[in-house]
């Protein structure tokens, strides 16, 4: 029995990193939620021993323990919603960019990124080019500090 949650949980695992090695983002998250249920899985392998629940037990029997069974069901929950913050994070992505292949988002953010280089750098020429209309800029603002108007 312990052969076979041993062999689940590599499949899942193997599974879960397999996607995870892919461009889609889609995919990406269906690895992540296969690589927390290999955690689920190895979780309650470990907890393979036999015993009756731990309510109203006789004295010497064998009794399984509950901590497993509590950390699997709170690592569920917690899969859960890590899966469900990514599907909504990446349908947003694929709202904005209109894609979901990882190639085409980072070639948009660079894009996206040399665009905003080219409008600091316009900017900077544009103050280097005219320190007067700076200076002048200035001196009114200290001027209406002041209370006095030109």
């Amino acid at each position: 029995m312990i052969l076979a949650f041993a062999l689940a949980a590599a499949v899942l695992f193997g599974s879960g990193a397999y996607l995870l090695l892919k461009r889609d983002l889609i995919r990406m998250v269906a690895g992540i939620m296969l690589i927390s249920q290999c955690a689920v899985v190895t979780i309650i392998a470990s907890s393979l021993n036999r015993g009756q629940a731990a309510i109203a037990v006789a004295p010497g029997d064998a009794v399984s323990d509950p901590l497993p069974q509590a950390l699997a069901l709170t690592a569920l929950v917690i899969g859960l919603a890590t899966v469900a913050l990514l599907l909504a994070l990446v349908r947003r992505a694929i709202v904005v960019f209109r894609t979901a292949e990882q190639d085409e988002l980072a070639e948009t953010e660079t894009e996206h990124q040399s665009g905003l280089e080219r409008e600091r750098q316009a900017d900077r020429e544009e103050v280097e080019s005219d320190p007067d209309s700076e200076q002048e800029q200035e001196n009114g603002s200290r001027t209406e500090e002041n209370g006095q108007v030109r």
